[in-house]
């Protein structure tokens, strides 16, 4: 599994190769979708002193022609001699392989994409010795997936797309219409979707987008009795915000516990929890919506409680 943003940009490609195709389409290359996908060594290093990895390296075969290398690199902004440094990795990997090489470059920003795509040269008096076209991949050109079905078909890119535009305005929908195809598909391919909610868990961390996405498995990927990270989080609330607006949220979140037990909720009980404002006190209603057996019992041990009265807030 990926630890960080920038390496679930590359590795991505390598746990999940379907997604070549329909990227490979974006960028205008033609590659069937039946193609064999193997991982090579990253390592590109000739001498010790001088360490030289790329991010993934993968051998493609299509089925309409020859195999070549996808050297893909995640680039999360303009680094000074990174062209040359792609320059020999192409020219290291042809002459180990002796097959055809081909550069990925992933960026989360426009001003990183238009900078990787070059085209970089090299050369003098007049005299072009190399130059290195980059295939780029970024949020000008990764489309923004926001249906539902779209996302089903093709969850591997619509992944990549929240990646690549999760410093946008957009990332919210994308991440959305995910936890919606993931929430169908955990009923048919329950490992499928563990992984997309870890990858993104993962990948999209502690930025805006990540704490978007904790919030949408926590409605969402909801598995009780499993102790996951995503339950913990559901259970016992992990973000704390203004607190009227996190009371609504943790409220929703009770209900939704006692609709997974199975436990019928009166209008009354539900609108009890909905109208109150109180955060400490919807927190203990939280905790207690995991072991009661009726609705009514989350207000037993609440000291102010008065049995068909309003909440008072």
């Amino acid at each position: 599994m990926v630890t960080s943003a920038h390496e679930g940009m590359h590795r991505i490609f390598q746990e999940r190769p379907e997604i070549l195709a329909p990227v490979f389409g974006v960028l205008g290359v033609p590659l069937s979708a039946k193609a064999t996908v193997d991982a090579v060594t990253t390592d590109v290093t000739e001498t010790r002193p001088l360490e030289r990895r790329v991010d993934t390296v993968l051998r493609v075969g299509p089925s309409d022609g020859e195999d070549f290398l996808l050297a893909i690199e995640a680039q999360s902004g303009k680094v000074d001699g990174k062209e040359a440094s792609w320059a020999y990795y192409i020219g290291y990997l042809q002459a180990k392989y002796r097959l055809p090489v081909l550069l990925l470059v992933v960026c989360q920003d426009a001003a990183t994409a238009k900078w990787a795509v070059g085209p970089f040269g090299c050369g003098t008096r007049g005299w072009t010795a190399l130059r290195v076209y980059p295939l780029v991949a970024g949020p000008d050109n990764l489309p923004v997936i926001t249906d539902t079905r779209t996302v089903a078909k093709n969850l591997p890119l619509a992944a990549l797309s929240a990646l690549a535009h999760a410093r946008s305005s957009d990332c919210d929908a994308i991440l959305e219409a995910i936890g919606s195809a993931l929430q169908e598909l955990r009923e048919t391919d329950p490992a499928t979707a563990q992984y997309f909610f870890d990858f993104l868990e993962v990948t999209l961390g502690k930025t805006p987008a990540g704490k978007k996405w904790k919030d949408i498995m926590s409605f969402v990927s909801y598995f009780p009795g499993r102790g996951t990270v995503r339950e913990t989080a559901y259970l016992e609330g992990e973000a704390r915000g203004e607190a009227r607006g996190e009371a609504r949220g943790e409220a929703k979140g009770i209900l939704f516990v006692l609709e997974v037990r199975g436990i019928p909720v009166p209008d009354s009980v539900r609108e009890r929890i909905t109208t109150c404002t109180d955060l400490d006190r919807v927190d203990a209603w939280l905790e207690r919506s995991r072991t009661v057996e009726r609705a009514e019992d989350l207000f037993d041990e609440d000291p102010e409680a008065v049995p068909n009265a309003p909440e008072q807030d």
